[in-house]
């Protein structure tokens, strides 16, 4: 990461303010994450969860109430609602805590994750990224009520669905090219990859006790591409990580419930 450098800087974003600024991203650029404090990322979710007045199917969705997450459109039924012990949290760019994005908007937020990269690998990382066909990303942000873990969720949508197979190896391309070592398997879910952001090696042992610790985690299902980053201070428990990560998988499956 290139945010927590101070000691403690790492523990005092996730329980100061939650945090004022928090870099969730590729080592050397990637994409910022700007965020308010906890209070207030709840205040601007939106007060409007359901557009339609009639009842339908979706009424059941624990999703309808705005703290958990709008379920408004098909993309957005597909985030994991915000689970219990958890609120929205930081906002994804300009993009809020739970919005979405088109076509255009989605294409460059992708590109930005290349932003790292050296000239040439940035250039050929833009042009796949062009190439699968955006068709729109929806995306979700939640905290643990305890301030030390902050979850960030895209669902990306093709407009050619035999491309999505070609954005999930894009993804992992792109961590390895980071050279981000593997994470965690997620159990049920074959077609996943996690990997952890590395750890600062200049920095010192008091320095790295306050760093925070980050895992990108990327998967596809015949519908759409998914990305999970969870990051948290230490000591990290990779495995309620991975529960969280296979939550959201799960939900892709089945929508309209809470798993």
């Amino acid at each position: 990461m290139t945010e927590p450098t101070k000691p403690g800087r790492g523990r005092k974003l996730l329980t100061v303010v939650l945090p004022a600024v928090l870099v969730l991203g590729a080592i050397g650029g990637g994409v910022t994450y700007t965020a308010v404090t906890v209070d207030a990322a709840h205040r601007s979710a939106p007060t409007v969860a359901w557009e339609e007045p009639e009842a339908t199917q979706w009424d059941k969705d624990p999703a309808a109430g705005a703290s958990r997450g709008r379920a408004s459109t098909p993309l957005s039924k597909l985030l994991l609602p915000v689970p219990e012990g958890y609120v929205l949290g930081p906002d994804i760019e300009s993009y809020g805590n739970d919005g979405e994005l088109g076509d255009k908007e989605a294409l460059a937020l992708l590109k930005e994750e290349g932003k790292g990269l050296s000239g040439k690998k940035r250039r050929a990382y833009e042009k796949r990224v062009e190439k699968v066909g955006i068709k729109g990303i929806a995306v979700r942000s939640f905290a643990s009520e305890s301030n030390d873990v902050v979850v960030s969720i895209r669902v990306t949508q093709m407009k050619d669905k035999k491309r999505i197979r070609e954005m999930f190896d894009l993804r992992k391309d792109l961590f390895e090219l980071f050279e981000f070592p593997k994470g965690p398997k997620i159990g049920g879910h074959k077609n996943s990859a996690c990997f952890m952001v590395p750890e600062d090696k200049d920095l010192t042992k008091a320095e790295k006790a306050g760093e925070l610790v980050e895992m990108h985690c990327t998967a596809y299902d015949s519908e759409v591409e998914v990305t999970v980053t969870v990051a948290g201070t230490k000591p990290f428990d990779r495995a309620a990580a991975a529960k969280l990560v296979r939550k959201q998988l799960d939900h892709i499956t089945s929508p309209g419930e809470y798993v």
